[in-house]
């Protein structure tokens, strides 16, 4: 993916950590090399990037994943791909079970072609921890290489997730946006953004959709319900968390929620936890 605006410039107030040494993951002789880390509640992973394409999945925690274009938010159960050389950050929110593989993008045809949140099917979770607690050397005609050979078949086959939040290139309406998602519970209106920055209110939208892509009323509206998914995780009542994210009342933050993601908040946590 193209990046444009270097990852570096994202802000963070969580803790950095460095990154362990992956070396001995990207370098296996295996098309298949899986790691299971554990982080602290906002730990922080800097830029960097990977020679081989990575997935990574939550077992337990919320990722927020940033490249220089755009955030993904990966609630329990659900993987975010990264092709090779993807630069990009990840910030814990909650204590994190990470398990990430390291891929060999010429070991099988119909990988996804693009960065992006993808659904994690009860097969493929169990591939994925599998795969951590293989050997770097395992046979390839072994049953550990079978079973990756499954995983990878599994990869190819699974749809897309709308867990992508498009992150601007411009350093103004970029500090608009790192606002509205550190203050989640303040409603702020465009106009009152427009004002800050000395715009008018109509230059101020031109902007903000030449940058996004997406209209300022549906970029809020879509990092609410994104960062709304941690919350959801711990299981916060479903009232209490409308609230925390700006939304009058638990019927409107439902009715957005269904609209996203196909189905009600209640339904999705179930889900998660099935």
């Amino acid at each position: 993916m193209a990046t444009p605006g270097s990852t570096a410039s994202v802000r963070s107030r969580r803790t950095p950590r460095p990154v362990p040494d992956l070396s001995p993951y990207e370098t296996a002789p295996v098309p298949v090399a899986g790691i299971a880390v554990d982080y602290a509640a906002g730990s922080r992973i800097p830029p960097h990037r990977h020679a081989r394409a990575q997935l990574l999945y939550a077992v337990r925690g919320v990722l927020t994943v940033m490249t220089g274009t755009g955030r993904w938010i990966v609630p329990p159960h659900r993987g975010v791909w990264l092709r090779a050389g993807a630069e990009h950050a990840v910030e814990m929110r909650g204590a994190v079970q990470m398990r990430s593989l390291f891929i060999d993008p010429q070991a099988v045809s119909d990988l996804p072609d693009e960065d992006g949140v993808i659904d994690i099917s009860p097969l493929l979770r169990e591939l994925i921890v599998a795969a951590t607690q293989l050997p770097l050397d395992y046979d390839a005609n072994s049953r550990a290489g079978r079973l990756m050979r499954c995983l990878l078949d599994e990869l190819a086959a699974l749809p897309r997730l709308p867990f992508y939040l498009p992150w601007p290139d411009d350093a103004r309406i970029a500090s608009v946006c790192a606002m509205v998602v550190d203050a989640q519970d303040v409603p702020v209106t465009a106009e009152a953004w427009a004002r800050r920055l000395a715009m008018s209110p109509k230059t101020f939208h031109r902007h903000f959709l030449a940058a996004t892509g997406v209209s300022f009323g549906r970029w809020r509206q879509h990092a609410r319900l994104l960062h709304s998914l941690e919350d959801l995780a711990q299981g916060l009542p479903v009232l209490e968390i409308a609230f925390r994210h700006g939304y009058e009342n638990q019927s409107a933050y439902a009715a957005a929620f269904k609209r996203l993601f196909g189905m009600p908040p209640s339904r999705f946590y179930r889900a998660e936890t099935a």
